[in-house]
């Protein structure tokens, strides 16, 4: 299964974040091709970063560390789903890491960490040669793929820039979510990256599949 698949338990799990899970999952059977709004705190927080920095994250995540929780891409920002309660925790390790200050990350913008009081838009549960949820459409994959990449590298073509789209789905009803440490070291070793590197992603950098059976 392709991580970016959601299947009908992490729809479930994602629905489960409401007040009215089965309203939630009746739009998703009527209209899977539609995003919505879920509060966070509860099933899930979620800390966003800037689209390239998000990137940089979820690499070091897979590459060095012990993966990730679901992450979704929506208007040039990465949502990274982590634990309840690392709103709250992950800006005060920040502070403690000097985040922002005029050494290695002050080029590094802010990481956006959303708890309870706080709802953010989730992308819609239709992705290629997937029914996610009973009586869905199958979206094509070609399509799906363009948009894909020009979410990922702001490319023309006609194809929102902003489009959302799952890079790591949900795929049972309890995924595994990291906390605040784990997301302080990855955004440490990014801000780390950044200094070494281009700004510019490198060309295949949307085709990158993360194989979450890794997952610790």
């Amino acid at each position: 299964m392709s991580s970016s698949t959601l299947t009908s338990d992490g729809a479930a799990w994602l629905a489960s974040a409401g007040t009215y899970p089965r309203s939630t999952l009746a739009l998703w059977e009527e209209r899977p091709d539609a995003p919505v709004v879920l509060p966070c705190g509860s099933a899930f927080d979620i800390v966003s970063a800037p689209a390239i920095f998000g990137r940089r994250m979820l690499d070091r995540l897979w590459g060095e560390g012990p993966g990730s929780g679901p992450v979704a891409a929506f208007r040039g920002r990465m949502l990274l789903f982590a634990a309840p309660g690392t709103a709250q925790r992950l800006p005060s390790l920040l502070v403690w890491e000097e985040w922002g200050s005029h050494g290695r990350t002050a080029s590094i913008p802010p990481l956006l960490c959303h708890g309870i009081g706080d709802a953010v838009t989730v992308p819609a549960p239709a992705v290629p040669g997937t029914v996610p949820v009973p009586g869905a459409p199958v979206v094509p994959a070609g399509a799906a793929r363009s948009a894909g990449r020009s979410a990922a590298d702001g490319s023309g073509g006609g194809v929102d820039r902003f489009a959302s789209r799952w890079l790591v789905a949900p795929d049972t009803r309890h995924p595994w979510l990291p906390g605040p440490e784990i997301l302080l070291w990855a955004a440490v070793r990014a801000a780390r990256a950044a200094v070494r590197i281009s700004i510019f992603p490198p060309p295949d950098q949307d085709a990158k599949v993360y194989d979450v059976s890794r997952r610790r």
